[in-house]
């Protein structure tokens, strides 16, 4: 950890120029322009908007801290710089001191992130937290040392009073299982490190979310115990948490809380005419509203709120359908966002703003696009003047790009399933060779219209790639997630066929030259789509994947917890005694004689969601019948990619795997 010097700033500055112009001559974008780190990981406006915090890459295998001038964006001092571990947020502390996250890249678990504290002139840097970081540290004198916590714990949130202070999390551990069991949150002081415990005596047990209130105080924790989903609520004055719901997670539970808006009034996500919306809850009366505050046709709820955390008044609301939108409140912003979209004509445009939202002189501009990666701007209010600074992938051309659109097909028994699809650039002549990219989770939502660089680098090699939101995804519906509960290699499986099927039906795909692949579930429903369904898919690349579902139960080495494995499992994955014939039926392990396609396997060692023996297990076992097997292991590796090298051979790998086979 350093401030850069002299040299190394004019290094980092002529970076942002150049990456302007780093485009390939190549008509066919490389590798490393879909794969390389982030130009731009993070970006933050001050409170009151006077500066921009930006983490961005530099010519070493690390990142810089920037602090730029709004009011004149080539005014920029690097306050501090790490050589490896990659800087995962910023947030400002107050408009002079500003905080970042640095992450272990070899493991992507909350409670390995160091947190550092600067002033936006590079000076007075503290250790907050110490994480796993591994670099510098011989730089952090023995006094700052002594002032940092321990790996336990977490930032959480700023407080926006103008003082010193951040919110950080506990994290405390289970004897058993070694997983988190609950939280506690304290404030600490970015200067003196001084810590107060923000808990009460009677502080709810298992808590693994809080919502703060303007003061910074705890006001609402939600907690998960055996099956049930519990959220308390402390009403101000008041040191005794009450209940305001106790619910089975998945089949009973009223509502998730989404954010508070003041002591008094609480937003939360409930089910309404089939799929979630928001309603606003009153907390001095325990009741929600009747009708929803907001919904969205044919998505559930997915969203955030824009708030001047000053008067702490609700400016609108940013949430997600096929792609990402917001509902202004405030005729102000409201104005503002007409402005932006009628200079940025091709793109969705977020506008964020620092914690003095309607005092602020600019806001700041998150521009993105199914083929333009994400680009920053800011807007000065005054003028109507926007000037860019950078973005992700700034290598990327959209011309390069293929166009992605949102589509529904319908399954086998006639579940609409959504789908994106990512057409290779240019005009098509005849089917083309297919990819079918599916998601991890799997409860969750997998994708959206937005530039998405495995998709576009696979579309750019001339695939098309279809993602299918594949029932038991997260975002469609109540009855499209219920639809896909204990449904592991069989009706889940199912819609990924059918995509592929759809495809061909519309004259888009070859049905002799499609692939399926997919990391973590998606890496076991490759290799079931290649067991169950050999006339369809020629080939697969799976990493990071689940090989037996009997395994994700035993695993000593998963980390998993016991709540985990005895409730949610159970109910969405299934019972390992009441369905062990089922879960045998579906294992890929068990059934890895029938794979006889080409197939990639990749794992990464330290990998503790789904540890390597699942890999080893199934390449020992499928190599018996298969001679087509290949097969790479990154050593300092978690569940994913973290380091850019690997990040970039993988995909290489992938090319060179699908040129030959498909």
């Amino acid at each position: 950890m350093n401030k850069h010097s002299f040299s190394s700033l004019f290094a980092f500055l002529l970076l942002l120029c150049a990456s302007l112009h780093a485009f390939a001559a190549d008509s066919k974008p490389s590798v490393e322009s879909f794969f390389n780190d982030p130009e731009i990981r993070a970006v933050a406006l001050s409170p009151q908007g006077h500066y921009v915090a930006i983490v961005a890459r530099n010519f070493s295998s690390g990142q810089v801290v920037a602090v730029r001038s709004t009011a004149d964006l080539t005014k920029v001092t690097a306050v501090a710089s790490t050589d490896g571990d990659p800087i995962v947020a910023v947030h400002w502390v107050n408009e002079n001191r500003l905080t970042f996250t640095v992450q272990n890249s070899r493991l992507e678990f909350e409670s390995n992130l160091d947190e550092i504290a600067v002033d936006r002139d590079g000076s007075n840097l503290t250790h907050l937290i110490s994480g796993n970081w591994r670099h510098n540290q011989e730089n952090l004198s023995s006094s700052i040392k002594d002032k940092t916590l321990t790996a336990d714990y977490a930032f959480y949130s700023t407080l926006n009073d103008g003082s010193d202070d951040i919110v950080v999390r506990k994290y405390i551990f289970d004897n058993v299982d070694h997983t988190v069991k609950t939280t506690h949150l304290y404030r600490l002081n970015t200067k003196t490190g001084a810590l107060s415990d923000l808990s009460t005596s009677n502080t709810p047990h298992n808590v693994y979310a809080w919502e703060l209130d303007e003061n910074g105080m705890p006001r609402l924790a939600s907690s998960h115990v055996k099956g049930r989903c519990i959220v308390s609520y402390l009403a101000p004055g008041s040191n005794e948490w009450a209940e305001i719901d106790n619910a089975d997670c998945y089949k009973d539970r009223r509502f998730i809380p989404v954010f508070l808006d003041g002591a008094n009034r609480l937003f939360v996500r409930s089910e309404y005419r089939g799929h979630d919306a928001l309603f606003s809850y009153d907390l001095k009366k325990k009741e929600m509203a009747s009708e929803p505050f907001l919904t969205v046709d044919g998505f559930d709820f997915l969203g955030s709120p824009e708030v001047d955390q000053l008067t702490n008044k609700v400016l609108g609301i940013h949430f997600t359908t096929d792609a990402r939108s917001t509902v202004w409140l405030d005729p102000h912003f409201k104005e503002i966002q007409k402005k932006v979209d009628s200079t940025l004509k091709s793109t969705t445009n977020t506008i964020t703003c620092g914690a003095d939202c309607l005092n602020s002189p600019v806001v700041l501009v998150i521009s993105r696009s199914d083929r333009q990666p994400t680009q920053y701007f800011i807007y000065t209010v005054a003028s109507g003047a926007m000037v860019g600074f950078g973005g992700t992938h700034p290598a990327i051309k959209p011309a390069q790009m293929g166009v992605r659109d949102f589509y529904r097909y319908p399954a086998r028994d006639g579940l609409s399933i959504p789908a994106y699809v990512t057409m290779p650039p240019g005009k098509a002549s005849g089917p083309l060779p297919t990819v079918v990219l599916v998601h991890g989770g799997p409860y969750l939502r997998g994708a959206s219209w937005e530039w998405e660089g495995e998709a576009q680098f696979l579309a750019s090699r001339g695939y098309v790639v279809i993602q299918p939101e594949f029932r038991g995804s997260w975002g469609f519906g109540n009855k499209h997630f219920k639809a896909g509960w204990k449904q592991w290699g069989r009706s889940m499986q199912d819609d990924l066929a059918d995509a592929a099927k759809w495809s061909i039906q519309k004259g888009w795909s070859d049905p002799k030259r499609i692939a399926i692949m997919g990391a973590s579930y998606g890496g076991y429903a490759t290799l079931m789509g290649l067991i169950k369904n050999p006339e369809l898919f020629r080939c697969g690349v799976e990493w990071a994947g689940v090989t037996d579902i009997d395994m994700m139960f035993t695993s000593v080495e998963s980390d998993a917890s016991l709540d985990s494995l005895n409730y949610d499992m159970k109910t969405l994955v299934g019972d390992p005694v009441a369905d062990a014939a089922i879960f045998k039926e579906t294992s890929p392990l068990e059934n890895a004689a029938k794979l006889t396609q080409p197939i990639l396997l990749a794992h990464g060692v330290e990998d503790r969601r789904v540890p390597i023996a699942h890999a080893t297990a199934f390449r020992s076992a499928v190599s018996k019948n298969n001679a087509n097997v290949e097969w790479i292991v990154y050593s300092n590796e978690g569940h994913g990619w973290w380091h850019q090298d690997d990040r970039i051979d993988f995909w290489k790998h992938v090319e060179t795997f699908l040129d030959k086979n498909l």
